[in-house]
């Protein structure tokens, strides 16, 4: 079985120049996505959570990660708009208790917030409250997350090449052929 780190980097590699940019940032990738696969191994739920700037991601990652083309078992993830329509109107932290714990009711404490978007965005504070979020953060330098920058004429781009790796990164933990806990 590989290092998750010495995989990642041969991955990144392997898909060209156009993945450069990740090979820079391998360290904040390895750290923070090992931590989420393991919880996904573990059979936690993912709840994915983006600003509004990224929904089009988040419905991307949703019709894509247990697609029939997907060749592993099915990975629970829902959009944290599906569990609570009115999200966007949570304000203040007495409500956003009141939201953790309908999740943690529902889901057992055997969840994981992922988030992608803006830091300062509101919709990042539930997740930014729990210490085992995944993060995919931009325009703030968060501890243990994967920080990028909103401004980067590239971002989008960068995050579906971000997803593909993730992809990549959950077949070869589910099947073995990685060490995430390396």
């Amino acid at each position: 079985m590989q290092d998750f780190a010495q995989w990642s980097l041969d991955t990144i590699r392997e898909e060209g120049s156009s993945f450069s940019w990740l090979e820079e940032q391998r360290f904040d990738w390895t750290t923070t996505t090992s931590q989420a696969l393991e919880q996904i191994l573990n059979g936690k739920t993912i709840i994915l959570i983006t600003d509004r700037s990224r929904k089009w991601l988040e419905t991307y990652i949703l019709c894509l990660i247990n697609s029939e083309r997907q060749d592993r078992p099915l990975i629970p993830v829902i959009s944290i708009d599906s569990m609570y329509k009115h999200y966007n109107s949570v304000s203040g932290g007495e409500m956003i208790d009141v939201l953790e714990d309908m999740i943690s009711l529902s889901h057992k404490h055997d969840y994981f917030f992922w988030y992608i978007g803006k830091g300062d965005d509101k919709r990042a504070d539930i997740a930014k409250r729990k210490d085992n979020s995944y993060f995919w953060i931009f325009d703030e330098d968060y501890l243990n997350a994967f920080n990028l920058r909103s401004y980067d004429k590239s971002l989008d781009i960068k995050l579906l090449q971000l997803y593909r790796l993730f992809d990549a990164s959950l077949n070869s933990a589910m099947f073995g052929e990685v060490d995430v806990n390396s």
